[in-house]
């Protein structure tokens, strides 16, 4: 069986089973290793119950069959297929909280690990979307679900076919766009996050895309003071997230003065 197909996806670990549960997912069946140890379990085992969901005892090498390759824990769900966002679903979760946008949008994440942790951050940080484009990026699988600790279950993804295109319609909508870049940009803590907001966190080798780049309202780029140029995609973009909300929570800050390229 595949990681993940247009018809269901496979949710593989303890705790992503259990996010998945609580956060009212649609869930078929689970399947739970007979070797596991039941008082590490029960809690999804009592969860399920309440739902009416089918839980299944297996031997562990079922489940290593069913998710080839994926860290599963003992605990291998299979669940409806992940419902990828709207943009518009996006600002109105920002609208209905009564904050300003925050955004993220990923060009070309294509290692699931990355992606994974990057939700995981989202989810802490109040990020309220993530935009990835449908070629030549990670989607949402079992390793990018077991990898975001469950936050994939909280955090909406939109999935677009044009991420430039995606760029305009939120500066339509009053966003700013701030990409990250290692050159020509300013410190990240002399920028202005205090305003509606959508970080661009480029490709772990290319970086952002030059079009991409050019539709960029500023970029900012990280202060580094050892032999290495560049941080992991993942890494870079929570401390970007943290300084996002550090200068929120701080009072006083305004986005006076600040003023659209283009």
């Amino acid at each position: 069986m595949t990681e993940h197909d247009e018809q269901q996806e496979w949710i593989t670990g303890k705790h992503p089973v259990m996010e998945a549960l609580r956060a009212g997912r649609e869930i078929n069946k689970i399947w739970i290793a007979e070797q596991s140890q039941r008082s590490l379990t029960q809690p999804i085992i009592a969860e399920a119950k309440t739902r009416g969901i089918i839980v299944q005892f297996v031997d562990k090498r079922k489940l290593d069959q069913m998710v080839q390759g994926v860290p599963h824990q003992g605990v291998v769900a299979q669940a409806a297929a992940y419902r990828y966002a709207e943009l518009e679903e996006i600002l109105e979760a920002a609208k209905a909280k009564g904050e300003e946008p925050f955004i993220l949008l990923l060009d070309e994440i294509e290692d699931p690990h990355n992606l994974g942790s990057i939700l995981r951050t989202a989810e802490c940080t109040g990020v309220h979307g993530v935009v990835i484009p449908k070629r030549r990026s990670a989607g949402l699988t079992p390793t990018v679900s077991k990898t975001s600790a469950g936050a994939v279950e909280y955090v909406p993804v939109a999935r677009v076919t044009n991420l430039a295109q995606t760029i305009d319609r939120l500066k339509d909508q009053g966003v700013w766009i701030a990409g990250t870049d290692v050159t020509d940009a300013q410190e990240v803590y002399r920028a202005n996050f205090n305003l509606p907001l959508a970080l661009v966190i480029g490709n772990e080798g290319k970086g952002i895309g030059r079009l991409i780049r050019e539709k960029c309202d500023f970029l900012v780029k990280l202060p580094m003071h050892g032999r290495l140029n560049s941080l992991n995609a993942s890494v870079a973009a929570g401390v970007l997230m943290y300084e996002v909300v550090r200068q929120r929570g701080a009072q006083g800050s305004s986005a006076s003065g600040t003023q659209r390229n283009g």
